[in-house]
């Protein structure tokens, strides 16, 4: 009963997503504050009506009611609570109820939230997220309903795939689709804007939160999503440019451009056309992942096997949304004012500089992960794009745009002074040169791109310092006048300069981890030694045991510092799921520091002597935690910047009983 009524609270969501774009429509075309109140109560329902779908979906993977057809496809009864829970968004058909849930929650959100906006651009955007609601929730309910029952249920279920039973696969989805779909309410406001023909200042304050918050959501769910990747498919990495991940990287990078971009629009009133271009192209991406992710187009570990009809279909989805966007900017760009004027050298030309280097890099993974199925569709030929192209292309991209980052906040408005620049920024290039020497010195072996990378990574550090210290004045004025200036400094620019220096952070892990990795792979038996940067591990026994809906072999692996002194006692596992017959591995992991001692134990073969062996790898992987903690604190910034009053605040109310 409950599944049924989840099933008709799903259309239920359909229909007033098209009374919330109906309403809202008629609302801003006649101005009336009636019939646009009234869309925006339909946008609360739809938001309602879908909570309560998904709330059915749970109840039906919660008490493992296999008559549900997604249910019986990725649950089990042995199966732990949080990967039940979390079966709900591990199909397909319960990923896109997610996805609709979060875009008709923004929905809702607009519709509270906005009552400082302009009651039509309002009532426009509202609009623009019921259609965005109308089209995936037409697709999800006749080509993709996650609650459909099955006429004949099995009595247990397939069970959700092993590599996704993991807390951090659990939390990853909910973070990275917060994320995605954020960016339909930037979409929503550039076509607001673009309907009404007026994208000033205004409109830039309104974008940046809603921009900033998805972005900041973004980056969590992404570093999730990675941090998974680096200790569940055992491999030792973290990225490997999989065609799926740079589906979550292309929205990002335009989502930073974006937000740089917008405070030029709202501080100078320039770069109004470019500006709403990235926002129409930020909810593009993101609908362009969905795609890529669900098409079967592409094979991944973090695809969902999908058939192509359903794939068409999302493409027609994304021609039709993005479609209309591009429409409405092709009308009205040519009326666009084209802002105010600035020298080449200053914060705007600064802050364009960095757009078209993070557009370039956006093409360049754009290119890097469609050139496949382009070449393949073309002639049949199948090829593979890995990480030595986007090495080779991506990477001098990523240095030119930070090497540039820090000088940017110091530049004045209009007309900057780059010797003045230089002069405030000296001590802090100074001291990232002599770390990187002395890492070039100290660390073996030599690698001096490493080294110039660590320089980079010091060098965005001490940027942000650079720029607070030129805030408070520190080191020039008295120590309470210090104090009192960081006091009053906005929230924005505590969060901007956080969120610079975690970026440096996550360099210093990328250019630290990446370099001077080391790694050894040999085959043990009981009491065999592995000898590895520093470290001696010692395979001291391998026994089995029960798991809640697997069986493992599991290793006990001494791990010592050459010369005596235990560390660590690492318990790789190797599990084996009946059901489904799947195999993974389950790697064991010793923090030392900023440093990882990383384990993996494969499959038993046959020793010396007569003794059976066990494939042990292992790697230790310096300062791997920053690349982590990095990008957390760039998310920790966002939010900072996020709480500043001054982008919750909006454009003047109307005087009361005006006409909305």
């Amino acid at each position: 009963m409950i599944v049924e009524f989840g099933a008709f609270a799903l259309v239920l969501a359909l229909a007033l997503s098209v009374a919330q774009t109906g309403l809202s429509a008629a609302g801003a075309w006649r101005r009336s504050g009636v019939l646009a109140g009234a869309g925006r109560g339909a946008a609360l329902g739809a938001f309602a009506a879908l909570a309560c779908a998904f709330a059915a979906l749970i109840y039906a993977f919660v008490g493992s009611d296999f008559s549900v057809a997604n249910v019986a496809a990725n649950s089990h009864t042995a199966k732990p609570l949080l990967y039940k829970v979390a079966g709900a968004w591990g199909s397909h058909e319960g990923s896109m109820l997610l996805w609709c849930l979060v875009l008709t929650g923004y929905g809702a959100a607009v519709a509270v939230f906005g009552e400082r906006l302009p009651p039509r651009l309002r009532a426009w955007a509202v609009a623009v997220q019921g259609a965005l609601g109308v089209l995936f929730l037409a697709y999800t309910v006749f080509a993709s309903n996650p609650l459909t029952r099955l006429p004949d249920p099995p009595v247990e279920g397939r069970s959700l795939n092993p590599l996704l039973q993991d807390w951090a696969l659990a939390v990853h989805p909910p973070f990275l689709y917060a994320g995605y779909v954020g960016f339909s309410v930037v979409f929503s406001f550039a076509v607001a804007a673009l309907i009404e023909g007026k994208v000033d200042a205004a409109f830039a304050r309104w974008v940046r939160p809603w921009t900033l918050a998805a972005w900041s959501l973004l980056t969590v769910g992404i570093t999730l999503g990675a941090f998974w990747a680096y200790y569940e498919l055992g491999w030792g990495g973290w990225w490997f440019w999989d065609p799926v991940e740079n589906a979550s990287f292309m929205p990002w990078l335009i989502g930073a451009a974006l937000l740089h971009s917008a405070i030029v629009l709202e501080k100078r009133g320039a770069l109004p056309g470019w500006t709403v271009f990235l926002a129409l192209a930020a909810f593009g991406f993101s609908m362009l992942g969905a795609f890529l992710v669900r098409s079967g187009v592409l094979t991944s570990v973090h695809a969902f096997a999908v058939d192509p009809t359903r794939g068409v279909l999302l493409l027609s989805i994304m021609g039709i949304a993005a479609g209309f966007g591009f429409l409405m900017f092709a009308i009205r760009a040519p009326s666009l004012n084209a802002g105010g004027l600035f020298a080449p050298v200053s914060r705007e030309s600064a802050i364009v500089l960095n757009n078209i280097i993070l557009s370039a890099a956006t093409a360049t993974v754009l290119l890097g992960t469609l050139y496949p199925l382009i070449r393949e569709a073309m002639d049949g030929e199948a090829v593979s794009v890995g990480p030595p192209f986007f090495n080779l292309t991506f990477t001098p991209l990523l240095v030119l745009a930070l090497a540039i980052l820090p000088a940017g906040p110091l530049l004045a408005w209009k007309r900057g002074d780059a010797r003045l620049v230089m002069r405030r920024l000296w001590l802090a290039l100074l001291i990232a040169a002599i770390l990187g020497l002395v890492a070039y010195a100290v660390v073996t072996p030599r690698k001096a791109l490493a080294s110039l990378g660590l320089v980079l990574g010091f060098w965005l550090i001490g940027g942000a310092l650079a720029e607070l210290a030129e805030r408070t004045k520190a080191f020039r004025a008295p120590w309470a006048e210090v104090r009192r200036r960081a006091g009053g400094l906005p929230r924005g620019a505590w969060g901007t300069t956080i969120a610079h220096a975690g970026l440096g952070l996550f360099v210093l892990g990328a250019c630290f981890e990446t370099a001077w990795k080391v790694e050894s792979a040999q085959a043990l038996s009981v009491g065999g030694r592995i000898e590895l940067g520093g470290y001696v591990l010692t395979l001291t026994d391998v026994g089995t045991l029960e798991g809640p809906n697997y069986l493992a072999e599991r290793g006990i692996v001494r791990v010592e510092k050459q010369g005596g002194g235990l560390v660590c006692t690492a318990q790789p596992e190797r599990r084996f799921f009946p059901t489904g017959g799947q195999t993974t591995s389950e790697v064991a992991l010793c923090p030392r520091g900023l440093d990882d001692l990383y384990v993996v134990i494969g499959e038993r073969r046959a020793g010396a002597n007569g003794q059976p062996a066990w494939l042990v790898r292992a790697y230790v992987n310096p300062w791997v935690r920053l690349i982590f903690l990095g990008p957390l604190v760039m998310a920790l910034g966002g939010a900072i910047s996020l709480s500043d009053r001054r982008l919750r605040m909006g454009v003047a109310r109307k005087a009361k009983g005006a006409q909305a």
